[in-house]
């Protein structure tokens, strides 16, 4: 891969580009790619450092004895990050695609863990790939069922942007027919052990439910078009977060970040923190982009037509909050005074889990990196709970070591002859919940704490409430029945009550709609009030849905260029 097209403060000649995109993960990588792919001469300000596929993986092909604490780390450590240390997949291999928790101040009103990747590719480094397709009820029931204002658009008006990103990032997946989770554009999926099968079998009979294999952003059968972005197959050796030196799974650092430099017009500045948006009251729009250099800590300005906002969703928030301007003195487009509230994000609270006995003749291939789903089952076009919403089940079932289950032995006779045999069954399902956006959900500026780059420290006011309760209470029932009738002994479950933002999705804060007065984005996620800004990343959803929300923000972003190039070539921008 080229590398000449990464750029810091100092060292990058011209200041004017046609776009500008604040952030390099997901959405951020899937804004450049359509930009430069349209022609347009594109910046993309990163506040992390530089990495390089392949290049700046440097655990990616290590055996456990080759790191110092066999991939975990050590209590120093954990005392002094409590934060990155409970986050799914953090380990002494991946480490370095974390921050610290004393690099990344930030206010907690309520609790509320915020994990976060500063580096080129962002957090697609290490995301969970999770890749389902909202249904149009996800779209329709806020509104519906009143918890939450009408989005501007429907699956209709995303289903074609859903299947150009599913083709270039590449999904593997099956055509199921169910109405809560459309089919969309897949390569095979990986095979379900045979206990997910048989677990799959009792759910469909029994409860009229559906166990499939959930959509993940895997090459299991590459095409051309990943061939050509110099991406393999996934080799199931389930080290993602490490970084994939095959390109086996989808991130922007091996796939469409390299795409849009070979169109040669993408430009991406490193450690160059955002610190808000330059409005020209004059003009009545936004002509660039304030930058603070995390290194020298000088400040600089860049400049662009068209400016999207993909820096993660309270990054994002925080720095249109900060872009105050006369015109604008609570933050851009902010007149309706909702910028930043409605934050939301996803129940992860709750988890089931047994020992399957029997198929001890069966074992599985490789080390699977997916998981099958139930797909959403509650709430699916009607109201039928005490809850509003609905929610996603992760299911898998696997087999340890026969050591880990009969003997504590680390060494000898016995320790031998146990690791020569698989151990036993065991299953396990964990809980993805809509949330409910609510205004007292918010965040907002300090007024008189700053970061170490001057930018006001963000405050998180995030809570749960009883409908979250009530969800968490009715997976754990449910699971439970439906394990106990597939067979499943020894069940365990909890209500971990976890705080938000472990789930790593948070969203909202400047949410789509039809209404100014109580919106932030129209259905082409473009501001209402200042109408060559969009935001395509988490920050722009209405609601969270139950289906993990990554790639419908690559849809959104794809479709909002659609319509940002065409204004602009238009002049109406």
């Amino acid at each position: 891969m080229q590398s000449n097209y990464f750029y810091t403060n100092e060292t990058i000649k011209i200041k004017s580009f046609q776009a500008i995109v604040v952030g390099s993960g997901i959405s951020g990588g899937w804004a450049a790619k359509e930009l430069c792919e349209k022609g347009l001469k594109t910046l993309v300000i990163e506040r992390g450092r530089k990495v390089e596929h392949n290049k700046d993986y440097p655990t990616a092909n290590n055996a456990p004895w080759e790191l110092t604490h066999r991939g975990d780390v050590n209590a120093a450590f954990k005392k002094k990050n409590p934060l990155i240390t409970k986050s799914a997949g953090f380990g002494e291999d991946n480490a370095h695609f974390f921050i610290e928790d004393a690099t990344q101040p930030y206010i907690q009103e309520k609790p509320f863990d915020w994990i976060r990747g500063y580096q080129v590719g962002g957090k697609s480094i290490i995301w969970g790939r999770a890749c389902q397709r909202w249904s149009d009820h996800e779209f329709s029931a806020p509104a519906k069922f009143n918890y939450g204002i009408d989005w501007p658009i429907r699956y209709k008006d995303v289903e074609e942007w859903y299947t150009h990103v599913e083709k270039f990032i590449g999904v593997c997946g099956n055509a199921d027919g169910i109405e809560s989770m459309p089919d969309g554009h897949f390569m095979k999926p990986f095979d379900l052990t045979i206990v997910e099968e048989h677990i799959k079998d009792i759910v469909a009979k029994q409860f009229g439910r559906h166990l499939v294999h959930a959509r993940w952003a895997h090459l299991t059968d590459p095409q051309p078009i990943h061939l050509e972005q110099g991406r393999g197959k996934c080799q199931a050796r389930n080290l993602c977060m490490r970084g994939c030196p095959f390109g086996g799974y989808f991130s922007s650092v091996s796939s469409t970040l390299p795409w849009a430099a070979k169109t040669g017009n993408l430009s991406i500045l490193t450690d160059s923190v955002a610190h808000s948006i330059i409005y020209d009251e004059g003009k009545q729009k936004a002509i660039g982009v304030r930058v603070v250099d995390a290194i020298s800590m000088k400040t600089y300005e860049y400049y662009a037509e068209i400016i999207f906002m993909n820096a993660s969703a309270l990054n994002t928030n925080l720095i249109l909050l900060n872009s105050t301007s006369k015109r604008f003195p609570n933050g851009l487009g902010n007149d309706s005074g909702v910028l930043g509230k409605y934050i939301c994000h996803h129940n992860y609270r709750a988890s089931v889990w047994g020992k399957m006995p029997g198929f001890e003749d069966t074992y599985v291939f490789g080390r699977n990196p997916t998981d099958s789903i139930i797909a959403n089952y509650r709430n699916v076009g009607k109201q039928e709970t005490d809850f509003k919403g609905g929610y996603t089940t992760f299911v898998g079932a696997y087999r340890k070591r026969l050591d880990e289950e009969t003997t504590s032995e680390t060494i000898g006779a016995k320790f031998k002859d146990a690791i020569q045999e698989p151990g036993y069954w065991h299953v396990y399902a964990y809980l993805q919940g809509e949330t409910i956006p609510k205004k007292e959900n918010h965040v907002r500026l300090s007024k008189d704490q700053k970061d170490p780059y001057g930018l006001p420290l963000l405050i998180t006011s995030v809570g749960y409430d009883d409908n979250d309760n009530k969800l968490t209470a009715d997976f754990l029932k449910e699971t439970t029945a439906m394990l106990t009738a597939a067979g499943v002994t020894d069940i365990g479950s909890i209500d971990n009550g976890q705080a938000p933002g472990l789930d790593i999705h948070e969203m909202g804060g400047c949410r789509m709609g039809k209404d100014p007065a109580i919106s932030i984005l129209n259905e082409h996620n473009q501001m209402h009030l200042c109408k060559n800004v969009f935001v395509t990343d988490g920050a722009c959803m209405t609601s969270t849905g139950n289906q993990s929300p990554s790639i419908l923000y690559m849809a959104l972003t794809a479709r909002a260029v659609d319509h940002a190039v065409t204004q602009l070539t238009q002049g109406t921008l």
